[in-house]
């Protein structure tokens, strides 16, 4: 079970309170690694990529949704 936030605005400790909810699945992940046969570093490394795609995906959807608003406002505006 994750624990949800305290109070959904924000708060002070949210970003504690997150971090804190997800060390058990974290540790699950880099147990599971280890127990098949990855190195903790490896485990590390790969979770960072992870964590780097992720922002660039999440960074070119935002920038891909913008260009359709755009070309949205220009239709609707007979462009």
């Amino acid at each position: 079970m994750i624990n949800p936030p305290k109070q959904q605005e924000d708060y002070a400790d949210r970003p504690l309170d997150c971090q804190e909810a997800m060390e058990p699945g974290f540790q699950a992940i880099i147990d599971c690694m280890l127990e098949v046969g990855w190195t903790r570093g490896e485990t590390l490394r790969a979770l960072k990529r992870l964590i780097a795609v992720d922002n660039m995906t999440q960074k070119e959807n935002a920038r891909m949704e913008t260009q359709l608003a755009i070309a949205r406002a220009m239709i609707r505006a007979g462009r």
